[in-house]
């Protein structure tokens, strides 16, 4: 009897000192074990890939360490690092507290006024999208989920049915994200900025405007206008234009037909048949010709009253603009501003 209960003693001993060994951190190393605990992913299975990935002796030892302690319910899924040596209360607060690595994440931001080319050719410039397929989006927005992008109007005449739509912002994305996402999350924005915007659908129906067409003129502000001030005014100067009745001949329209915009624009260049020349066609043109600001959006919605139905550039460097209410004030407005040169 006094043998059995040795042998049982020993066997206890021994079985205890095995689980004991088990549990034991492997060798230690600076090199770090990084690994992905799937979405759904139970403890038995966990407990074995910890083994695979060399953290852990015994995936059963383990096992039968979080059964003993209740442990495991939580463990969150995710991407770890960790390096070998960790004792099992390190790894159980790790997965447990969801300690997972960082993402890593691509900036980028997308200056006020840019058009869908020129994203497409600095995303592209930056490694963040591939240029072609950004354009061909540019015109396929049923292939994106947001609400606001359903109003815009099926018009061929367009250029790029999402101009104007991509809000211009700083972006932090994950890394590798692709060209699709990066679309998304810009308009996403756009629809957000959009969204914060007071009393929007009850202005849009007092213009008697579409979203689309404050878009557009709020583009033509953007690409016009450099001193903040002035937003609302030079809005209020494209509202008198169209009330009267009168063609818009804004430069920016026509720049928007050329690859590369000029400097100055020729005669010839303002005879370039296109629904966006206005210099050839009264009204708007048929979408934005950019993506405008914040400002110059609530500049559209907001124009300042005014008389003038005329501005031209100051050469003075100031970037304002001298503003007319006659073509004869015009005419000498402009000879002031060559003179300031």
């Amino acid at each position: 009897m006094v043998v059995i209960l040795l042998i049982i003693v020993v066997l206890a001993g021994g079985a205890g000192g095995y689980v004991w060994s088990m549990m034991r951190p492997v060798e230690a190393s600076t090199e770090p074990v990084v690994f992905e605990i799937k979405s759904g992913s139970g403890t038995s299975k966990i407990a074995d890939q910890l083994q695979e990935e060399g953290l852990i002796r015994s995936g059963l030892t383990f096992k039968g360490y979080l059964k003993w302690k209740k442990l495991g319910s939580n463990f969150m899924a995710g991407t770890y690092s960790m390096n070998p040596g960790v004792t099992y209360d390190e790894i159980v607060s790790k997965l447990s507290s969801g300690e997972v690595v960082p993402e890593e994440m691509v900036k980028f931001t997308i200056p006020e006024g840019y058009n869908v080319l020129q994203m497409a050719g600095k995303l592209s410039y930056e490694h963040v999208v591939d240029r072609d397929e950004f354009i061909k989006l540019a015109n396929d927005p049923s292939a994106f989920d947001v609400d606001i992008i359903k109003d815009i109007p099926v018009d061929e005449e367009l250029r790029y049915v999402l101009e104007g739509y991509l809000f211009p912002e700083t972006y932090e994305l994950k890394k590798g994200s692709s060209t699709h996402d990066v679309m998304q999350r810009m308009l996403e924005e756009f629809q957000t900025k959009i969204n914060s915007i007071p009393d929007l659908e009850a202005k849009l129906q007092e213009k008697n405007l579409s979203l689309h067409e404050l878009l557009t003129i709020a583009s033509l502000v953007e690409k016009e206008v450099v001193v903040d001030e002035e937003r609302a005014l030079v809005a209020g100067v494209i509202y008198n234009r169209i009330n009267q009745d009168m063609k818009l001949e804004i430069d920016a329209t026509v720049q928007y037909l050329l690859d590369r915009p000029k400097e100055r624009l020729f005669f010839k260049d303002l005879k370039v048949k296109s629904p966006y020349n206005t210099y050839l066609n009264k009204g708007l043109p048929p979408g934005p010709i950019a993506s405008p600001s914040l400002p110059s959006i609530e500049a559209a919605l907001n124009p300042e009253a005014s008389e003038y139905l005329f501005y031209v550039t100051k050469k003075d460097g100031s970037s304002g603009h001298l503003f007319a209410k006659t073509y004869k004030e015009h005419q000498q407005n402009i000879a002031k501003s060559k003179a300031a040169q």
